[in-house]
């Protein structure tokens, strides 16, 4: 199923300004929120899709990835989609949960969204970076890459909690396990009440008596892993896929990091990619371009036949249809484009020499006159 168009989801225009989008992702959310709608599967999808429209929208660097490549540019063809497929409700509050402010679970509702806008925070690990070669072949049909990442995993002894074996994390006594401490301090205002990150445990609700020696309670260590990567047909040099959750994972627990993944493209040695057309420089002697002819010339597909019409000038294109790059954004496929030019021999013997001068001679051949083939079909195997 494809998915609908993030401004379409916010309903918001392509122009919007940040204020907008958050002002319409809130609304959308408050409208689909679980707690309003308990037991609707349709709501919560609806709940979902506008996290994940929220989440590439709010990020410039994401949205102008949107904006020219859609849902590829931003992980929706490489990992089956941000937050709909690769996230739970936990997260999505974890992550906008201070959007909706202190107004008691979006307005009176309980639930996920009261109790994870002042609860500890979700850590979430950093993201890698990787590049991926591709041929022109694979950019004209998708293809799926397996590639080995050094990442951190989560520690197997203490399975990313940190603690060492026998133990566990203990509630922090400072938040009670809330990540956060309110202070109330008296201004000539009078009293002002703010509220900041546990200094105990830095906002994770609990603290560590007895580290685990193995991640020395950090609860990841280093790795790695094979990660499969679906790549879209059309993606093109610089275009920076991601796949949400292959990232670094966090310390002690918590939300992975997303993998981005940077497309290069290794050179064809006969076709130039333009956008979504190939351009392919076809030479042709002096003889051919006069005469005609049929001449292979090649495609991602294989080789193909264009015909060379007699009296075919340098700097004519011929347009194949079809034959060029799928668009990434499915808008259709590119063109192949021959480009014609003419080799002019530099260098004769004297035969030739002295037909090339007796051709000048000939009226047959100038600019406004018409070819005589009787007479190119004498010399024409001595040019090719």
């Amino acid at each position: 199923m494809s998915k609908r168009d993030y401004y379409e989801v916010l309903e918001v225009t392509k122009t919007a300004s940040f204020e907008e989008i958050k002002k319409a992702y809130r609304k959308k959310a408050i409208q689909h929120h679980p707690d309003k709608n308990p037991g609707d599967k349709e709501a919560e999808e609806k709940f979902k899709e506008a996290a994940e429209a929220y989440e590439v929208l709010s990020d410039q660097q994401k949205r102008q990835r949107y904006d020219q490549f859609g849902h590829a540019g931003v992980g929706g063809a490489a990992s089956g989609g941000g937050f709909g497929g690769g996230m739970t409700m936990e997260d999505i509050f974890s992550h906008f949960g201070d959007i909706f402010g202190d107004i008691g679970g979006f307005g009176g509702f309980g639930g996920f969204g009261g109790s994870r806008s002042r609860g500890p925070r979700v850590r979430k690990g950093s993201d890698l970076r990787v590049k991926v070669k591709l041929t022109l072949a694979e950019v004209a049909k998708g293809v799926e890459k397996k590639i080995k990442v050094k990442k951190y995993v989560p520690c197997e002894e203490c399975s990313g909690s940190g603690a060492a074996k026998d133990s566990k994390p203990i509630t922090c006594d400072t938040c009670k396990g809330n990540g956060r401490v309110t202070r109330v301090q008296q201004t000539i205002l009078g009293a002002m009440q703010t509220t900041s990150e546990c200094p105990t445990c830095g906002g994770d609700g609990t603290v560590i008596k007895d580290k685990c020696p193995h991640c020395n309670g950090d609860g990841i260590t280093k790795g790695e892993e094979v990660i499969t990567i679906n790549i879209p047909a059309g993606v093109m040099e610089g275009m920076q896929l991601s796949v949400s959750g292959k990232g670094n994972a966090a310390r002690r627990g918590g939300v992975n990091g997303d993998l981005l993944v940077l497309i290069e493209e290794e050179p064809h040695p006969e076709l130039i990619r333009d956008g979504n057309d190939l351009v392919y420089n076809l030479l042709l002697s002096v003889p051919t371009a006069t005469l005609g002819d049929s001449i292979e010339v090649p495609t991602v597909d294989g080789k193909v036949k264009v015909t060379i019409a007699p009296g075919t000038q340098p700097g004519k294109v011929l347009r194949l249809r079809g034959k060029g790059l799928p668009s990434v954004n499915h808008y259709g496929t590119g063109d192949l484009l021959v480009n014609i030019g003419v080799y002019i021999p530099e260098h004769l013997s004297k035969e030739e020499k002295s037909m090339m001068e007796k051709l000048a001679e000939s009226d047959n051949i100038k600019p406004n006159s018409s070819a005589s083939k009787n007479f190119f079909s004498r010399i024409r195997n001595m040019f090719e």
